[in-house]
């Protein structure tokens, strides 16, 4: 076992040095802003400071102050050293990648109380003098040696794919989106949220003086927003398809009413927004110990889907995959085993399904199935149980076999996972925005910017097939 061991008071000599050498990486910086509380833009934020005068300097002497702690605490004098005062002058930026030295050297001793006072630099990877100043400690009078601790593993929650997704919806202008019903709280927030973002132009459609009272009670400023006045959620609903109809709208955003009450209006055969595909809902998650986005679907819509419905369903994630730019989406279908057992029809609907996407019935994904959700998130897994697969440990859609099944999943990833999914319903004529109340701010607007690329980069691709109504 490793360990770590001080040197005591006596044995330190003036003149006596320690160093450490460590490389600058953005999770250094960005623990460094979460435990400090810095989160100066120039030092956290790539692109802010790519744009300003700091170019690509994100990071500041600070960062190796702490480096000199280091050496101090755990290297000369080692464990049990009290530190009581530093100066430090900071005389170079620091840069992502850059690699730092460290050196503390003893420069006086103070024997009535065990003090020494260190001379401390810091040069990076070209000689220039970073740091320079000086620290004074109390020393250790008793030898200790101890086993080095084994510290946590610490893993940054980025949610590096929903901010991808944010970042790409800028370079669109912003969707007329009629919000239905948003008479709650997190529904009114969530739409003034993505409008000030610059996603999306709201128009809210409720009854108005009940938007009006929230508006007030939570001091928002509806002066730029336009209010389609209704008299309860059905009606809303109705008026938010005819906006679309008319043209007025692009997209549909739910407000606070049941997803139920609004698909009622979309799928109206008279007068709803159906196109020749079922409708499904698909989440995109960004879980943080999985390499890419993952597609989960349909976790919302359609309960018990059978075969025809399923093609829909697994067409609709993969041209939803490629306006999001996954050029060939991995599709595992997911079952309880990798084999076909007639005893569990979704192994039967699992392989029908692979041999229609052989015969082009599917098209512009790779699938396979009957997979389990361990063998497709997992090439160990893959690997213990022999299957040889392109899907196996690195899935891009999970396509489940019922909505109890992608709703167990969907939450588990999100309340144990500490994954975070942005929900869209495809298949209509016009993306469909379906948020919770429990959904945060993050995932109201990763959501909106699904539907923003899904508008500029070619949402009428997303029909095909006959679409009916229910999941049977």
């Amino acid at each position: 076992m490793e360990c770590i061991e001080n040197r005591p008071f006596d044995e330190i000599e003036v003149g006596d040095s320690a160093s450490l050498k460590r490389r600058l990486t953005m999770e250094d910086i960005k623990l460094f802003a979460i435990m400090s509380g810095d989160v100066n833009p120039a030092h956290v934020d790539e692109d802010y400071a790519k744009s300003s005068r700091f170019h690509e300097i994100i990071a500041h002497g600070m960062w190796g102050g702490a480096l000199i702690s280091t050496v101090l605490g755990t290297k000369l004098p080692g464990p049990g050293t009290i530190y009581l005062d530093q100066t430090l002058s900071f005389k170079h930026p620091v840069g992502l990648g850059d690699v730092l030295t460290v050196t503390v050297t003893a420069q006086e001793k103070q024997a009535d109380n065990h003090r020494i006072l260190f001379a401390c630099e810091c040069h990076d990877q070209d000689d220039n003098q970073v740091i320079v100043g000086k620290a004074l400690v109390i020393a250790p009078t008793k030898k200790i040696k101890r086993p080095r601790a084994i510290l946590p593993e610490v893993h940054l929650c980025e949610r590096a794919h929903l901010h991808r997704l944010l970042k790409a919806a800028k370079a669109f202008p912003a969707v007329t989106t009629a919000v239905v019903h948003p008479v709650q709280r997190e529904s009114l927030l969530g739409a003034v949220e993505a409008a000030t973002a610059g996603m999306i132009v709201p128009i809210l459609v409720g009854p108005e003086k009940k938007i009006r009272q929230l508006a007030e009670a939570e001091g928002i400023d509806l002066k730029d927003y336009r209010i389609v006045p209704t008299e309860h959620s059905h009606a809303a609903a109705e008026q938010a398809v005819r906006l679309v109809h008319s043209g007025q709208a692009q997209v549909l955003m739910k407000g606070s009413l049941h997803t139920d009450e609004l698909m009622r209006a979309v799928l109206n055969k008279a007068q709803g927004l159906r196109s020749d595909r079922r409708l499904s809902h698909v989440y995109v998650f960004d879980v943080t110990t999985y390499a890419q986005p993952l597609f989960i679907t349909d976790a919302g819509i359609n309960i018990a889907p059978g075969l025809e419905a399923m093609r829909d369903i697994i067409q609709n994630a993969i041209d939803l995959a490629h306006i999001l730019q996954v050029r060939q989406p991995k599709v595992a279908i997911l079952s309880a085993v990798e084999t076909v057992d007639p005893k569990i029809p979704s192994t039967v609907v699992a392989a029908a399904l692979c041999k229609m996407a052989e015969r082009k019935q599917i098209t512009g994904g790779l699938l396979d199935g009957p997979m389990a959700f361990d063998t497709a998130v997992s090439a160990a897994a893959a690997h213990s149980k022999d299957l040889d697969s392109p899907i196996a440990g690195q899935a891009d859609i999970l396509i489940v076999p019922d909505i109890e099944a992608g709703n167990m999943l969907a939450k588990q990833l999100e309340y144990l996972g500490g994954a975070e999914g942005a929900g869209i319903a495809v298949g209509a004529r016009v993306p469909i925005v379906l948020t919770s109340r429990a959904d945060d701010s993050i995932t109201r607007m990763a959501s909106c910017a699904i539907a923003l690329l899904m508008v500029h980069r070619g949402s009428q691709s997303m029909g095909g097939q006959r679409h009916v109504a229910d999941g049977g």
